[in-house]
């Protein structure tokens, strides 16, 4: 039987990246014989924008994990190496997706093939290169992932982002997987919005990759009444957008919910909306898609990375050009005049056999056997 070594973060760190290392744990060990070391701390404090990177919810997502990496102890990277030496897995599989980690996985990757007997070095690339680019991205991206034997992708455009620098490279693209598991258990909702409207929610960090302030200059072109739900820790500047919603007059029309939303308060959230919008200048793809699918809620994306690859256009939602209000604000009234909420939420149902993780998993043996 294959025998994996799985790093990465779980519980009790919160996030997509969390939550991801974590089902994919899960998976792998229905079938195969499964390690997963994970971080004994994951960020400095001075370094991470949020509140805290511990994961609040009552019933969280979580697995059996060794907590042995600190990214800043360069003697713990040592110890990782021997436990991998002393566990003797056929594949490793390490996560990428910011810069931060370049060199404890360079450090790790190079001590990786020189275990006897040598496991194959997968990456998975959660995002090749950052959102907001950084003067050392591209040097850290080579730095980081150039002893891999291959690498897993979740859209075609990071794909070739990643062969831009890689050439040669292994590699797979496959779709992100199903967060169907998030937010199982349910709480109250965290917030009241009206009653009269329908709801549509941005949710995850706010950050500026993310286009809230699109979405808020659409919501002041729509033609019908609807309820924006802003659900997530502002990782900039909140009075930003509050300037910006009393300038179009918004003050009712937006709920903001500037806090870590736990798992049992996603899936409330979820069952209370109509629809999820995500307004993104730039992506790879999104787990929030992921979360929206995995309860059944359709959405409206912009065409940008790997996004029009999960959302199937006037299917499992809409795709409009990304940074164009009034292209948004159509596509919302379209959304609720055409009453495609029903149409498009059996859609999601019907398609996300496509999201399984058992693709995922199977798509890493495959890869490491190439």
């Amino acid at each position: 039987m294959t025998r994996f070594c799985l790093i990465g973060p779980t519980y009790p760190y919160r996030g997509g990246i969390a939550h991801y290392t974590t089902l994919l744990a899960q998976h792998l060990r229905e079938e195969y014989e499964t390690l997963l070391i994970s971080f004994s701390r994951q960020y400095p404090r001075w370094l991470f924008p949020g509140r805290s990177d511990q994961d609040p919810s009552e019933r969280p997502l979580r697995t059996d994990a060794e907590y042995l990496l600190d990214p800043l102890n360069p003697l713990s990277w040592w110890r990782t190496l021997q436990r991998i030496q002393a566990w003797q897995p056929d594949v490793v599989v390490i996560p990428w997706w910011v810069p931060f980690w370049a060199p404890a996985w360079a450090v790790l990757g190079r001590g990786v093939k020189r275990l006897r007997p040598r496991p194959r070095l997968l990456f998975i690339c959660h995002n090749v290169l950052p959102h907001e680019k950084g003067l050392w991205d591209e040097m850290a991206l080579r730095l980081a992932l150039s002893a891999g034997d291959g690498f897993v992708v979740h859209a075609q455009a990071d794909g070739q982002r990643l062969l831009a620098h890689f050439p040669q490279a292994r590699l797979a693209v496959s779709p992100l997987p199903t967060y169907a598991a998030l937010g199982q258990t349910v709480a109250d909702l965290p917030v009241t919005p009206p009653a009269d409207a329908p709801i549509a929610l941005f949710f995850g960090l706010v950050r500026p990759y993310k286009g809230l302030e699109v979405l808020l200059e659409a919501m002041a072109l729509l033609e019908r009444p609807l309820h924006l739900i802003v659900a997530g820790e502002f990782w900039q500047d909140e009075a930003v957008y509050r300037e910006q919603i009393a300038r179009l007059g918004l003050e009712t029309a937006v709920t903001i919910l500037n806090k870590y939303v736990p798992d049992e308060e996603v899936a409330a959230l979820m069952q209370a909306v109509d629809v999820v919008v995500l307004p993104y200048h730039t992506a790879t793809q999104s787990a929030t898609v992921q979360v929206a699918f995995g309860h059944g809620k359709p959405v409206i994306t912009t065409d940008v990375g790997g996004l029009a690859e999960a959302v199937r256009h006037n299917g499992t939602g809409l795709i409009v050009p990304p940074g164009d209000p009034q292209q948004l604000a159509e596509a919302i009234d379209r959304f609720f005049a055409e009453d495609l909420g029903p149409i498009f939420a059996e859609n999601v149902r019907r398609e996300n056999g496509r999201f399984d993780w058992e693709y995922l998993c199977q798509t890493l043996l495959t890869l490491a056997n190439r």
